[in-house]
């Protein structure tokens, strides 16, 4: 939707609670481009957070996703019934208890609630509660959340008391709880922290944008840690039906369990949802220096645009191959390395990029995380980009985060 485009790597050394074991090949034995080697530029993830439909744990999301069970259910936050789509990713009972103090609670948008308990979850999760943070240089610590419709209840009910009762009627909060960077600004006072604070709103790919700035904020030394990700709380009759008026989202009312299929041969559109995502990511050097458990290494990213189409991709995948190829310049890796190696995630458990500098260098996993919207045209696109960046794809495993097991 509204196709911009973005790509990035990541160099993963996580432990799971569930294990798994992923076919591989050796590397081959090539020349790679120049990796950034200055541990002040490095990026690290030391923290993640997480709300969503399988509740506010990383670790049961994952292993949840990992079972490919659908988080799919049928409307019950409004009357969906006149709706032709009565489904979505909707979080049910969600609680915001010892996060969010009860008065704030009960105004806030579902999109700065979310946003709120994931961004201090990450924090909890990187061990930069209170005490710690009280400790560091909080105006090198930044927030950076984007949404890509922002509070979209609270501005739907604000129009609404316009229309129905006048302006006298509409909340104060109206506008601050509406605006996109809200976000980023609740999280920055709830926590002291006084570095780059904004937000960015790009559609479907507005985390991954934020997740790019964020590291270059790092990279440039304007801030030690950033707390960076995405919120969506669109699952109300402006967001459902908006998006049927544009014909992006599955009608399969029937099978809403079974509605996000992407690169099926009867897709039929996306699934709309809800929830935040947050990541901490950090310098390497400050992450050493605090003994911090280290997740992941950002390698690199890039962003690119179609300028084609508001919401159809180009046929031949320019836009999403020109980004790809932008990316692994940026990350200094070759396509060529992006090779299958034998391992078992358990050996991942013993290894952290300060431990072994040369593993970003040394293994790599041929895996693509799409964005498959199960739609016609943008599914083959991304599968045409693909096979236009990697020459050999027959052992390439590629898959969306959204889509499960038909």
């Amino acid at each position: 939707m509204f196709l911009e485009h973005y790509f990035l790597i990541h160099c993963f050394t996580f432990s799971a609670s569930k294990s798994l074991t992923i076919k591989a090949m050796a590397a081959l034995n090539i020349s790679p481009p120049k990796r950034e080697t200055d541990p002040k530029k490095r990026v690290v993830i030391t923290g993640m957070g997480v709300v969503s439909v399988f509740g506010n744990d990383v670790n049961t999301f994952y292993e949840k996703l990992l079972e490919g069970q659908s988080g799919i259910t049928l409307i019950d936050k409004f009357d969906a019934s006149s709706f032709t789509v009565r489904f979505a990713g909707q979080i049910h009972n969600f609680s915001s208890a010892g996060y969010i103090d009860g008065k704030s609670d009960r105004r806030l948008d579902d999109c700065w609630r979310y946003c709120l308990v994931a961004g201090r979850k990450a924090l909890d999760d990187a061990n930069l509660g209170h005490q710690v943070l009280e400790t560091i240089d909080r105006t090198r610590v930044g927030v950076l959340v984007g949404s890509g419709m922002g509070g979209l209840t609270t501005f739907s009910n604000g129009v609404e008391a316009l229309i129905q009762k006048g302006f006298k009627k509409i909340t104060p909060f109206f506008i601050p709880y509406s605006i996109t960077n809200m976000g980023s600004a609740l999280l920055a006072i709830d926590r002291g922290l006084m570095g780059p604070n904004y937000s960015i709103s790009t559609a479907c790919a507005t985390a991954n944008y934020c997740f790019y700035a964020a590291a270059n904020h790092i990279r440039r030394g304007e801030a030690n840690i950033m707390v960076v990700g995405g919120t969506e709380a669109a699952v109300n009759p402006t967001g459902v039906g908006g998006f049927i008026a544009c014909r992006a989202l599955s009608q399969r009312n029937d099978e809403p369990h079974k509605a996000s299929r992407p690169w099926d041969q009867d897709r039929d559109g996306f699934v709309i949802g809800e929830g935040a995502g947050v990541l901490i990511m950090e310098s390497l050097e400050h992450a050493t220096k605090r003994g911090a458990n280290i997740i992941a290494e950002y390698l690199g990213g890039a962003i690119t645009c179609d300028a084609h189409h508001m919401t159809d991709p180009r046929k031949d995948g320019l836009g999403i191959s020109s980004c790809i190829t932008k990316c692994l310049e940026h990350a200094g890796v070759s396509p060529e390395e992006v090779t299958l190696v034998h391992f078992n995630c358990s050996l991942l458990q013993r290894l952290s990029v300060s431990d072994n500098p040369n593993f970003i260098i040394n293994l790599k996993v041929n895996y693509v995380n799409c964005h498959a919207t199960s739609t016609l045209a943008g599914d083959l696109a991304e599968v045409i980009a693909i096979k236009k960046i990697f020459k050999n794809t027959y052992e390439m495993k590629m898959n969306g985060t959204k889509a499960r097991n038909i």
